[in-house]
C-alpha cells in the first residue's frame, strides 16, 4: 500500500511539474497563435511584395501567410467600402492620402507602447512632413506610406530648343513666357502648337491637382482647424487691400484657356494632355511621375525631360502631394477558426491581428534599425536582415520615396529627382469627399472657360458646395 502510494504521489508531482512548465497544454499565448494576413493594393502587382512578405514570415513565427490582391483603382473604393462594410474586408489595405477624414473610422491606428510597432517619432523621422499632415490625427498614426509622388514639369526637349529656349521655366513668369514663344495658332484662330497643357479641366489630366498646386503657391489656406473649407477667404496684404489667393489661383490657371489672352494656349477641343504631349503637339504638362512609363509606351522616340514644378517668384516654394499608404482595417470578422484543429496554434484575436498587421507595415515602410532579426531559432534564423523592404520596393516599381533618406538618394538620380524635390515641399489638404470635390474644381474651372460666371463668384460658390459637402459627411461619419 505504501509503496503505491508513493508511485501516486511521484505522478502527481510529475504532473504538477509539467502543468507549470507548460508542458501538455493549450494556453495560448503571444508566442504561439497563428494569423493570415491580407493585403489589398491598386498600383503594384504581387512581386512587388512577394519576397518581402517571406522575408517578414520568417521573421516574425506568429504570422503564418501573407496574400496581396491588386484591384482596378475605378472601382477600387467602392469595392473596399462594401467589403469593409461585411467585416470581409483585407487585414491591410492602401488608402489615398485624401482620404483619412472620410476612412478613419474604417481604421485601427498604430498600438502604442510595442517596441515593433511604429511609434509617433518613428514615423516623423522616417518620412516626409506631408505624411504626417495626411495620415497621423490626434497623434495617432492611421496608414504609413512607401512612397510619395509629387507634381512636376514635363517638356518636350526638341520645343524648347526649336523656340530658343535653353532651359525648362522655374518661375511661372518664365512658364508664361515660354508657352508665348512656343505656342502657334493659325490664321484660322485653330491651335496647332500649345505651349502647354494647362487652363482647363476635362481634357488635362489631374487638372484639379494642378488648381489645388496653384491656390496653395498663392498662398490659400484650403480648411482651418476644425477642418472646415475656407479656401474663399481673404487676406489683407502689405499696402491693406484684401485679396483672394484663390481667385488670383484661378484667374492665373484659366488664362491659358482664355481666348484673347495674351498666354492662350489651350482649348476644350484639342487632344487630352496626355496624348497631345505624346504626341508632340504640346510642349510642356504637369503630372506625376507614373506618367512617365505611359509616355514611353506611347511614344518611346519622344525627346522629353522632367523637371521641378514652377514656383511664384518670392513666394514660398511648395509642390502638391498625392499618393497613397497602408492602414489597418478595423474588427475584420476572422474567415476561420482554428479551435478544435489538433496540433493547431490557436486563432489570433483581433488586438493580435491587429499587431501583427502594423508590425509588418512597421518593417515594410521604414528604415531597418535593428528591430527586425531573424534569430532565435526555427525558421527565424533563414531570414535575410540585410533586406531593407522599401528599398527593394522601389528598385522594382521605379517610384519617387517617402522615406527621408531614399529621397536624398532620389535627388542624385536624374529621372527621380524633380519628384524627390517636390517631396520635401509637398503640402496636400484633408478632403471630406475626395472624388465630389474634385467634381466641385473641375465644375468650377469649367464654368469659368465657358464664361458662365467670375472667378471671383466661382469660389464662393465651390467653397459654400464644398462646405455642405462636409458638415453633411461629418454628419453621417457621427
Amino acid at each position: 500500500m505504501n509503496q503505491k502510494i508513493k508511485i501516486i504521489s511521484a505522478l502527481l508531482l510529475i504532473g504538477g511539474l509539467l502543468l507549470v512548465s507548460g508542458c501538455g497544454c493549450k494556453q495560448k499565448t503571444g508566442a504561439n497563435y497563428k494569423v493570415s494576413l491580407e493585403v489589398w493594393g491598386i498600383l503594384d502587382d504581387s512581386a512587388a511584395f512577394q519576397s518581402i512578405f517571406d522575408n517578414f514570415k520568417k521573421i516574425d513565427p506568429n504570422v503564418s501567410s501573407i496574400t496581396y490582391k491588386k484591384f482596378d483603382s475605378a472601382t477600387y473604393r467602392q469595392e473596399l467600402i462594401n467589403a469593409l462594410a461585411s467585416g470581409q474586408g483585407p487585414d491591410i489595405f492602401v488608402i489615398n492620402n485624401t482620404w483619412l477624414p472620410s476612412f478613419e473610422d474604417k481604421l485601427v491606428a498604430a498600438p502604442a507602447n510595442n517596441p515593433q510597432v511604429l511609434s509617433l517619432k518613428k514615423f516623423q523621422d522616417n518620412f516626409v512632413d506631408v505624411t504626417a499632415a495626411d495620415f497621423v490625427d490626434k497623434n495617432q498614426i492611421y496608414a504609413t506610406p512607401l512612397s510619395v509622388d509629387s507634381l512636376a514639369l514635363y517638356y518636350n526637349k526638341d520645343l524648347l530648343n526649336q523656340a530658343g529656349i535653353t532651359a525648362p521655366p522655374a518661375t511661372w513668369g518664365d512658364f508664361e513666357s515660354d508657352v508665348q514663344k512656343m505656342t502657334q495658332i493659325d490664321s484660322f484662330g485653330n491651335i496647332t502648337q500649345s505651349g502647354a497643357a494647362a487652363g482647363t479641366a476635362y481634357n488635362i489630366n489631374r487638372s484639379t491637382d494642378i488648381l489645388n498646386l496653384l491656390m496653395m503657391q498663392e498662398g490659400t489656406q484650403m480648411v482651418d482647424s476644425n477642418n472646415q473649407p475656407i479656401f474663399d477667404s481673404y487676406i489683407t496684404e502689405p499696402d491693406g487691400q484684401n485679396v483672394s489667393p484663390a481667385q488670383s489661383a484661378l484667374d492665373f490657371y484659366t488664362q491659358f484657356s482664355t481666348a484673347g489672352s495674351l498666354y492662350y494656349t489651350w482649348n476644350p477641343i484639342l487632344h487630352y494632355s496626355i496624348d497631345a504631349f505624346s504626341e508632340g503637339t504640346t510642349a510642356m504638362m504637369i503630372n506625376y511621375s507614373w506618367q512617365m512609363a505611359t509616355i514611353n509606351s506611347e511614344a518611346p522616340k519622344l525627346n522629353y525631360g522632367v523637371a521641378p514644378i514652377p514656383q511664384f517668384q518670392n513666394g514660398t516654394k511648395l509642390d502638391y502631394a498625392s499618393y497613397w499608404g497602408y492602414a489597418v482595417a478595423k474588427n475584420k470578422i476572422p474567415a476561420s477558426s482554428s479551435y478544435g484543429v489538433p496540433n493547431a496554434a490557436p486563432t489570433a484575436t483581433d488586438a493580435e491581428r491587429v499587431t501583427e498587421a502594423w508590425k509588418l507595415l512597421t518593417y515594410l515602410t521604414t528604415k531597418p534599425d535593428g528591430t527586425f532579426i531573424g534569430s532565435g531559432g526555427g525558421m527565424g534564423q533563414q531570414a535575410n536582415n540585410k533586406l531593407d523592404p522599401a528599398v527593394q520596393y522601389l528598385k522594382a516599381t521605379n517610384q519617387p520615396a517617402a522615406r527621408r533618406d531614399l529621397v536624398q538618394a532620389q535627388l542624385n538620380d536624374p529621372e527621380m529627382a524633380p519628384f524627390a524635390a517636390g517631396n520635401l515641399i509637398d503640402k496636400s489638404w484633408r478632403e471630406s469627399d475626395p472624388n465630389s470635390i474634385e467634381a466641385i474644381f473641375a465644375s468650377m474651372i469649367d464654368q469659368v472657360n465657358k464664361g458662365q460666371t467670375t472667378t471671383s463668384d466661382a469660389i464662393q460658390a465651390a467653397a459654400q458646395r464644398v462646405r455642405q459637402l462636409t458638415s453633411n459627411s461629418t454628419v453621417s461619419n457621427q
